[in-house]
């Protein structure tokens, strides 16, 4: 069964204020959202697996350890997802990026995949999904969906804040992904927004309205 973990640390905390303040400009909020997705990604992968391997320093031989096991696959739902990207990439440089796009269909309200693109050994990958905000939880159970379709069998999600009804929705349609969230808020307000929340992420990612 998969595990809800919400991070509590200091750094992540403070930085997550100054997203959410509607008075953080573009650039701040971007630089941000990278920074804390860098965080997070310290700690999302804090269970992967190594191995022993001997170097020689300038001293001695040394008997260290290096990253093994399955390679990492990072999956921006577009477009917001994008932002938190980079921040991952800067601590596992050789990371693929896989793209997931979705549209909300104006008659139904569901979401439309319109977009797919992923590595090539897609069923031998463990995947990070990402996206700032976990509302409804349409967008990231679709997307996982379309992964999983495909071979994906080892998905982790991660994001910014998180609504209880996301939350729910993701356990029960995907049971097996753990969900990464900095901060777990209130609820959904009659729009679908998070409240207390941080707007709309991608708008203020890319300073459109």
């Amino acid at each position: 069964m998969g595990k809800v973990y919400v991070f509590d640390h200091p750094l992540i905390q403070h930085k997550l204020t100054y997203i959410r303040d509607m008075n953080t400009g573009t650039k701040e909020f971007r630089e941000l959202v990278d920074e804390v997705a860098s965080l997070m990604a310290f700690e999302i992968t804090r269970d992967m697996s190594l191995e022993e391997v001997e170097v020689q320093t300038p001293v001695a031989k040394a008997s260290s350890k290096v990253l093994s096991g399955k390679k990492i696959g990072i999956v921006p739902i577009l477009r917001a997802g994008l932002g938190m990207v980079d921040g991952i990439l800067n601590l596992i440089p050789a990371a693929k990026v896989g793209h997931v796009g979705l549209y909300r269909d104006p008659e139904t309200l569901q979401p439309v995949e319109y977009y797919f693109k992923m590595p090539s050994d897609i069923k031998e990958r463990e995947f990070i999904v990402v996206d700032p905000m976990l509302a409804t939880g349409g967008s990231a159970v679709e997307a996982i969906n379309a992964m999983k379709k495909r071979g994906a069998t080892n998905i982790k999600f991660m994001c910014l804040v998180a609504a209880p009804e996301g939350v729910e929705a993701m356990k029960n349609t995907h049971p097996d992904v753990d969900i990464y969230i900095a901060a777990l808020d209130e609820k959904l307000n009659d729009h679908g927004y998070i409240v207390p929340g941080l707007g709309d992420a991608g708008d203020r990612l890319f300073g459109t309205k």
